[in-house]
Parts: structure tokens; sequence; C-alpha cells
């Protein structure tokens, strides 16, 4: 087996310059690549094209890069607990493409799977098929919708091993997976790094052979976007 482990995430990330185009993993803000985003903040990397779930919030996550207009365009499904980003979009200052959440997913699969398409029913008659092929099958229209092209997945699991295995948890499996097979470069960050062959191979969701980086991260803070607690007396 290979080894594809490097020291820290600054040798993760050594390659990523300005332009590129970057997808990142998570829901929300649960199982986002904290450290490598903190790095490319470090790094000053501009002018960056970012997929992605969410935009993460204010003072965390992808609103990180907003702060600091790293990015120049979003692509993304879900974008409503970010002032800054809306801030931006508004003046024109960051350049937005909104997709329907399963269209994301999928346009990422598809990329893995090395196809360079899909056809979707989502957005069809919407403001979202504007300038895009329709097509209709068994009397239902479909949107084609290109696979993506991006330069870097950076993904973060739970654990992981020296040849580039990963397990996520829980929520964390709802773009991680499909990014991780996507990307050009995949850097994968996890919790816990274990020797190749440590690993239950049943419970492997992302095999070594996508993975081309993998180091183990610190300091997860593992954020909640909104908090809500039941009442003392429920």
């Amino acid at each position: 087996m290979i080894n594809k482990t490097v020291k820290n995430v600054t040798e993760a990330c050594a390659d990523i310059q300005d332009g590129a185009t970057i997808m990142l993993g998570g829901f929300g803000l649960c199982g986002i690549p904290e450290n490598s985003i903190a790095e490319l903040v470090k790094k000053g990397v501009k002018n960056l094209t970012c997929i992605s779930n969410n935009a993460g919030v204010d003072d965390f996550g992808l609103g990180l890069l907003l702060q600091k207009k790293q990015i120049k365009k979003m692509i993304s499904s879900y974008v409503g607990e970010n002032a800054e980003f809306e801030r931006q979009l508004l003046s024109g200052e960051l350049e937005v493409e909104l997709i329907p959440q399963g269209t994301l997913a999928t346009r990422c699969m598809a990329a893995g799977y090395g196809m360079p398409a899909i056809f979707t029913p989502a957005g069809v008659g919407t403001e979202v098929a504007e300038g895009k092929e329709v097509r209709n099958f068994n009397g239902k229209d479909y949107l084609l919708e290109y696979a993506f092209d991006a330069d870097f997945a950076i993904v973060k699991a739970w654990k992981g091993d020296t040849a580039g295995n990963l397990i996520y948890r829980s929520t964390a499996r709802n773009f991680n997976p499909m990014m991780a097979m996507a990307g050009k470069i995949t850097i994968a960050e996890v919790e816990e790094l274990v020797e190749a062959g440590e690993l239950d191979p049943d419970q492997i969701h992302t095999p070594g052979i996508y993975v081309h980086r993998i180091f183990q991260g610190e300091n997860y803070e593992k954020r909640i976007e909104q908090r809500t607690v039941r009442p003392k007396n429920y």
C-alpha cells in the first residue's frame, strides 16, 4: 500500500494557488475541514471558486475566507447563515451559483464516477433552468447539469489510515464522501490517523484510491450553527 500521509495541514495544502476551484465537504458546520480552511486563510490565496453545501457562518467555516475576500465565487445550495455572504452578494463583490441540494450532490458524484453530465428534473421551469438544455424523457422535462471540475477536494473524516481509507460519522457523511471522489487532488483531514490495515474494511466509506493526501488534524471546535435545546420541564 502507498503511504499517503503528509506531516501537517501546511504540507497538505502547499500547492493550492490563487484561482483554484475547491470542493469543501461538510453539512452546515458539521464535518467541515476546519484545519484546512484555517490554512487557506493563513496562506492568503485569492480568487477561489468554492463548491460547498453552505457558506459557513460569519466567523467560522467558509465565513473566514469570505471575511478576507478570498472567495471569488460560491457554488452552494444553502447560504442563509452568513451575513457577510449576503453583503458581498448584494454589493456585487461575490459571484454566486445557487444549486438544488440534490443536484449539488449528484454533480459531485458524476465527477467521481467519470460521468460528464446528468439529467435532473430539479429546477425545471425556474430560474435555475435559464440557459440550460432541457430534454424530455417519457413525457417529463429534465435539465442537463454538468459534473463539477474541481482542482481540489478537501474533506474531513472521523478516522482514516495511511493508505487514505476514510470513515465518517453521522451527518458528516452528507457531502464528504461524494466530494472525496470528485477532486483532481483530494486532501483528507482526520481526527484519528491509524496505520493501514487497522480499519475494519466493512466500515470504510471512502476507499483510499480516491485520496491523495491525508493528515491528522487538531483542535476541532465542531460548532453548531443554531443550538436548540428542550425546556427543562419537557
